[in-house]
């Protein structure tokens, strides 16, 4: 699959998994790097790994997208095939004004697939459809 983020970022991401597979914490040094490369988003997506809002849905078909329960209670659906979230902040921050490479709902997926703390959720053909074409959730 293609990378959509610098290869800094993804050496973040491979060395935040190492670690937290070592000691089930990311230590200091990688949180600072974190808010570094991702700014004050950062901090909001560990926040969202910590109350467990990712969620990975799959079909039979092979399809996949995460669905994050925002701060604010909405919930937003992530495709990380395509680097795209649903939330305001993406479109603005990042396709209109391109002053962050992602939102903090993409960001939760990252780090979540990192420590592998995503949360698993099997669901139809039918209602993925609905999902990938923002009719409904799951």
């Amino acid at each position: 699959m293609r990378s959509f983020l610098p290869a800094v970022a993804e050496q973040l991401f491979r060395d935040i998994q190492r670690a937290y597979q070592e000691t089930t914490q990311i230590p200091d040094d990688l949180l600072i790097a974190l808010k570094f490369v991702f700014g004050s988003c950062a901090l909001q997506a560990l926040d969202l790994v910590d109350q467990r809002s990712v969620t990975c849905l799959f079909s039979p078909s092979g399809r996949q997208a995460f669905q994050v329960i925002g701060g604010s209670g909405h919930l937003y659906t992530c495709f990380l095939s395509c680097h795209y979230c649903t939330c305001p902040a993406f479109t603005y921050t990042v396709l209109r004004r391109n002053q962050g490479l992602l939102c903090k709902h993409i960001l939760a997926v990252y780090l979540c697939q990192a420590m592998a703390v995503t949360q698993q959720e099997s669901i139809s053909d039918q209602q993925m459809s609905a999902v990938l074409s923002g009719t409904g959730a799951p």
